[in-house]
């Protein structure tokens, strides 16, 4: 099973959050592989230069220490992007929409405006 994560599950896995429900955290455990997209470190680096985040580390660091693996954006995810309705305002959640599919992975999230998707998803 490969996981995609979606940016807060990346931030509550990293914090041992207790809102990381258990079968997110042993779908976590158990996968073969588990993704963070650099997409996810885009935002959460705008995020911490507007003063609405702080984080106790890179997030590379933050990758590397959890056993993570980074996933870069590729041609076929802005393509797969482009092809995407506008369900989700959020155009960096779009973004893991298309990279989850285009990669064939299971998104974890707690956000429901992805159900419209359809997408495999792992919630928590």
């Amino acid at each position: 099973m490969k996981l995609l994560l979606d940016s807060h599950v990346f931030l509550w896995a990293c914090a041992d959050d207790r809102r990381l429900k258990p079968t997110a955290r042993k779908a976590i455990a158990e996968a073969d592989v588990v993704y963070v997209s650099v997409v996810t470190a885009w935002e959460l680096t705008i995020k911490v230069r507007l003063g609405r985040l702080s984080l106790p580390e890179s997030v590379m660091t933050g990758i590397t220490r959890a056993g993570f693996e980074p996933l870069l954006l590729e041609f076929a995810h802005v393509l797969q992007f482009g092809t995407l309705h506008a369900h989700h305002g959020d155009p960096f959640d779009r973004m893991l929409v298309a990279q989850a599919i285009a990669t064939n992975v299971q998104l974890v999230t707690h956000d429901v405006a992805m159900r419209p998707y359809g997408i495999d998803i792992v919630w928590t």
